[in-house]
């Protein structure tokens, strides 16, 4: 089997795991600001702006980020149903297409 093979609740746990990290990646941003408070009194100038910005627009940041997760979750989700019914689709035509073949007639007779 090549390396791309999947099995068929590879692309459901990818959805679900991805919509699990939204809450996650927020708390890190909030962790990463809360890490950093100390330093704001240590400098001035155009770093001091800078992290002043940042914590300003954090929660715009953080719905920015999770926004763009919940479409990659969306897309996630839209490709396990796309290929769970190219699945369903291609074993029905298998089994339609088997049951309508004559193998008697490929037997080779002796």
């Amino acid at each position: 089997m090549g390396r791309w093979d999947q099995g068929a609740e590879t692309l459901s746990t990818l959805a679900r795991n991805t919509g699990d990290r939204g809450e996650e990646l927020a708390s890190l941003v909030r962790a990463l600001i809360a890490a950093a408070e100390p330093l704001s009194g240590k400098f001035n100038g155009a770093g001091k702006a800078a992290f002043d910005s940042f914590k300003a627009r954090s929660d715009q940041i953080i719905a920015d980020l999770k926004g763009g997760l919940d479409r990659v979750n969306i897309g996630q989700v839209g490709m396990d149903r796309a290929f769970l019914t190219g699945d369903q689709s291609m074993a029905d035509e298998a089994g339609r297409t088997m049951s309508a073949a004559n193998f008697d007639a490929a037997k080779f007779r002796t």
